[in-house]
């Protein structure tokens, strides 16, 4: 069960709009997407208290910790641009030009690749990061609809991408960056994303207020449950075999139980909290606020 461990406040903004975040595990630092800004904000783990802010992502949309290179990506969707970010120094190291307004990211450890997906061009970029080659764009797939959330499927060897509509789930090779796949989902706008690399299992948050499991192997739907609205950020828990799903209208957090099939627990947060960070090896959970300018620390327990 989640529960509250109290607030971080960031630093007043004009505006206030977040969108997907990060935990970099070995420090337990948070790095969130400011869209409303053009930043990136960061939040200590161990002290769960504001660190510093990271300028220049202008309409900071996807953010995503690489683990075990130590870095930090973070796509500005308003100029065409992913940030690459030292996790330890917050130095931004180099800039890359995949616009023009990339948005879900999901990274390759083994071959060094960044797959980007693009909401304007309705396509994806993997984005080699390997020795010399370093930003040199090796495919570009269009896509059958606009992109959402992506993520890597190690054991396979794949990217998997949420489509809006038609509603789906787009496969990619991962070493080449070609379309093996397309699963229809047959509820309205997949959104939120996350994989049971053990259970082999995909979890599909859509629009209609809907979670989906599809099998991992064969894209079949194994089954699905209703949520309290439209979701945004999903995250899975392996240890607790839970599924954390944002939902920002209006404001609440529904956590699945995926071995019952069955919403155990609903969090009451704050209207237009669709967005999240979770922090697998601390089992902690933080909820990004816009109204209050704040960031909600749950344990799970």
């Amino acid at each position: 069960m989640l529960v509250l461990r109290g607030y971080v406040d960031l630093p007043p903004h004009t505006a206030t709009d977040f969108d997907h975040g990060d935990v970099y595990r070995p420090t337990g630092r948070v790095f969130i997407a400011h869209t409303a800004e053009g930043t990136v904000e960061v939040i200590g783990g161990e002290r769960s208290e504001y660190d510093t802010t990271i300028p220049g992502c202008r309409e900071g949309s996807g953010v995503l910790c690489a683990q075990q290179d130590k870095l930090v990506f973070a796509a500005a969707r308003g100029a065409g641009l992913v940030l690459v970010i030292d996790a330890e120094s917050n130095e931004v190291k180099r800039l890359l030009s995949v616009g023009p307004r990339p948005n879900g990211l999901a990274w390759d450890p083994d071959n060094k690749h960044l797959l980007v997906a693009d909401v304007q061009e309705n396509m994806t970029l993997l984005v080699d990061l390997s020795g010399e080659a370093v930003g040199r764009v090796l495919a570009t797939p269009h896509l059958p609809g606009r992109p959402r959330w992506c993520v890597f499927d190690a054991a396979r060897q794949r990217f998997l991408v949420n489509i809006r509509e038609p509603a789906a789930v787009v496969v990619l090779d991962a070493e080449i960056g070609h379309i093996v796949a397309q699963w229809p989902v047959s509820f309205a706008g997949p959104h939120g994303l996350d994989i049971d690399p053990e259970g082999g299992r995909a979890f599909v948050a859509c629009d209609a207020g809907q979670v989906v499991a599809l099998d991992l192997a064969t894209g079949e739907e194994l089954w699905n449950v209703p949520i309290a609205g439209s979701p945004d950020a999903t995250w899975y828990n392996a240890k607790r075999t839970h599924l954390y799903v944002a939902i920002g209208n209006p404001g609440m957090l529904d956590v699945i139980n995926t071995s019952t099939t069955t919403v155990i627990q609903r969090v009451p947060t704050e209207q237009g909290a669709g967005t999240t960070a979770y922090d697998e090896q601390r089992q902690g959970l933080y909820i990004f606020l816009p109204q209050t300018c704040r960031v909600a620390v749950y344990d799970e327990v």
